[in-house]
């Protein structure tokens, strides 16, 4: 219990805090019917956590540095174990939106102080073998949790979902406190709650004008205020990092072409491996007329593909470049984006099968890589900074994503249908315009939608792969003199 137990208890956070993104996908027709939810609510159940985990997620890190790296683990647990109570108990929409906020929030106390704490305990192979411990749950949360949400909405019912999180936060709060030591970063550390509010403000303006503009229009009054006020908060980010003595990014890094190409490698990631799944499951739900379960499990091509892929490329492309792994993850994943974009008012699920494995395939290559690619792309003493740059990213990426992807496919509905019944019929409520529309017509509709959603999200992935290639460098040796007399020592450049 000694030697392991530190990593069980940051492992369990890990597990929970990353199933919860992904674990509510299917459930959401059956949260739309409960809780009479809208396409926009639907869309905020998602990006509320995604979007509150990426926007506190280095200024979190970097409070606990200062507060104590396990009590902040510990608070975050308990804050997301009330957030999942209230999530289960949601009456409404936005009871249920503003919970999932409050989670994101306790996911990023989590999931900012996983790795130091791992770091402050183990050393050495410990070491390696932990992380790679970690590694595992980490992937096998996201393959396991539309499958677990799907028996969990069929079964008990949705809200089950999140209530299932309360004993394992019981549990990790015990063994935290019983095994887990505290530790701190240097001395001198201060928080930019200046840059953390500027880079929250940006990112949750940026997703609303998004999602806005999928009801209103991109030229409506609040879409534009809101893309404006992303603007201002956007320049009130440099300008604090400028002055910041302990900034949340060093902008100087943004001059590092590699740096730069796995940021936008990250943040495309996320948003084209996953941002359309959503729409997909209310597809085969709502439309298809699957169980839960069916809808989880039609995932697992995509899934199992991504985990077996990244078990066999940490072993066999060691060594391997990372502009390869991540750049050609993300063209194999935009080619399976693509693919998908086969879909009629006759398809069945099975037509996307293709596309999937392929998305999975680029996502194992791309998932295991991107971290130790961000670190490499940095100075040493940045690596901490650039670690949590790259998970920000990623999550903010997810949310967009969702959002961005969600007004392609009403935008392309609407062609079909009237603006009210393309949001209802996006956001689960087929049975509801059946009465209206005829069948073909709703399925031809859904499909258009989903295949122009597909497509956008694939050419993106392509144009982040190609990107990738063109930026990140793996950074060769130098020869540098050394006192003895006809030796060298390699030496990064750059």
């Amino acid at each position: 219990m000694r030697t392991w137990g530190p990593l069980t208890a940051i492992c369990l956070g890990t597990f929970m805090l990353l199933l919860d993104v992904t674990i509510a996908v299917v459930a959401l027709p059956d949260m739309a019917r409960a809780l009479d939810a809208s396409l926009s609510d639907l869309q905020w159940v998602i990006d509320g956590y995604a979007l509150a985990l990426a926007a506190l997620l280095l200024g979190v890190g970097a409070a606990a540095d200062i507060l104590g790296r396990r009590r902040v683990h510990v608070a975050g647990v308990v804050l997301f174990a009330v957030a999942s109570l209230l999530c289960g108990l949601a009456s409404g929409p936005g009871m249920l939106v503003a919970a999932r906020g409050l989670q994101g929030v306790g996911a990023a106390a989590m999931f900012a102080t996983t790795l130091p704490l791992l770091g402050s305990v183990y050393r050495g192979r410990q070491r390696s073998a932990a992380l790679g411990v970690w590694g595992a749950v980490s992937g096998g949360a996201a393959a396991v949790g539309p499958v677990l949400g799907g028996l969990l909405t069929e079964g008990p019912g949705w809200r089950w979902i999140f209530f299932v999180n309360l004993p394992v936060s019981v549990a990790s709060v015990w063994l935290t406190l019983r095994v887990v030591p505290e530790s701190r970063g240097p001395r001198g550390m201060r928080i930019d709650w200046a840059g953390t509010a500027a880079f929250a403000c940006f990112a949750g303006a940026t997703t609303y004008g998004v999602v806005r503009a999928c009801s209103d229009g991109w030229t409506a009054a609040v879409t534009t205020g809101s893309f404006a006020v992303a603007a201002l908060a956007a320049v009130g980010f440099v300008l604090v990092e400028q002055r910041a003595a302990h900034p949340l990014l060093d902008l100087s890094l943004l001059r590092k072409p590699s740096f730069v190409g796995v940021m936008a490698g990250a943040l495309a990631f996320n948003g084209v491996a996953f941002g359309v799944v959503p729409y997909l499951s209310i597809w085969m739900q709502t439309v298809l007329d699957m169980s839960p379960v069916r809808g989880g499990l039609t995932l697992l091509p995509m899934t199992g593909a991504s985990v077996v892929v990244a078990i066999l490329a940490g072993k066999l492309l060691h060594g391997v470049p990372a502009r390869l792994t991540i750049g050609g993850g993300l063209l194999l994943v935009g080619s399976g984006a693509i693919c998908q974009a086969v879909l009629d008012a006759g398809s069945a699920w099975t037509a996307l099968v293709p596309g999937l494995v392929l998305v999975g395939t680029g996502t194992g290559f791309v998932s295991p890589a991107i971290a130790g690619a961000a670190l490499a792309a940095v100075p040493p003493e940045r690596a901490g900074m650039a670690g949590g740059a790259v998970n920000t990213v990623r999550q903010l990426g997810y949310a967009l994503g969702v959002a961005v992807f969600g007004t392609v496919l009403t935008s392309r509905m609407r062609d079909t249908l009237p603006h009210d019944a393309a949001h209802t019929l996006a956001g689960g409520g087929a049975g509801a315009l059946r009465g209206a529309y005829p069948e073909h017509t709703l399925r031809a509709a859904f499909a258009a939608g989903l295949d122009t959603a597909s497509v956008a999200a694939g050419v993106t992935g392509m144009a982040a792969g190609a990107l990738v290639l063109m930026l990140v460098r793996t950074p060769r040796p130098v020869a540098v003199p050394v006192e003895a007399p006809g030796e060298t020592v390699a030496a990064p450049r750059g």
